[in-house]
């Protein structure tokens, strides 16, 4: 049987899967990942999550799930393909944030999945029709 392939999951999902007021169906599908042995961040996710983390609770998962999850690199190929998203998205007239941009742009040069709840992943991801992603909406994997 064939390896099931890495899922880069954005701050969007882990948000809502760590805090216990989080959507049920992205919980889910994030703590699926996991078991799986399929969730990934970036740094940058990382970074995100540490920023907002509230209370020893919060900070005490995070350092777990640091043990745990693997990190793929933000290479320089990442930076490119962000910039070229970035353009592509300005190019039909939207804005989206950088962060979202590299984050979309990490699980793409990785020939990973995105499992995200954010709206601006929705709208990098219209831009970026292949025929691997076309009609993804959010949490379906590339």
């Amino acid at each position: 049987m064939a390896e099931k392939a890495i899922v880069l999951i954005d701050t969007s999902s882990w948000i809502e899967a760590l805090r216990s007021t989080g959507n049920r169906d992205v919980r889910e599908r994030v703590f699926k990942l996991m078991i799986d042995g399929r969730a990934s961040w970036c740094d940058l996710v990382a970074v995100e999550l540490w920023n907002g983390a509230r209370g020893d609770y919060e900070k005490q998962k995070l350092a777990e799930l640091e043990k745990e999850i693997t990190c793929l690199q933000t290479t320089p190929a990442v930076w490119a393909a962000a910039r070229k998203l970035a353009k592509k998205c300005r190019q039909v007239g939207q804005t989206v944030p950088s962060a979202d941009l590299v984050i979309t742009a990490c699980a793409l040069v990785h020939n990973a999945g995105i499992e995200h709840y954010d709206a601006h992943i929705d709208v990098i991801l219209k831009v970026h029709t292949t025929p691997k992603n076309k009609g993804a909406q959010r949490g379906h994997y590339l």
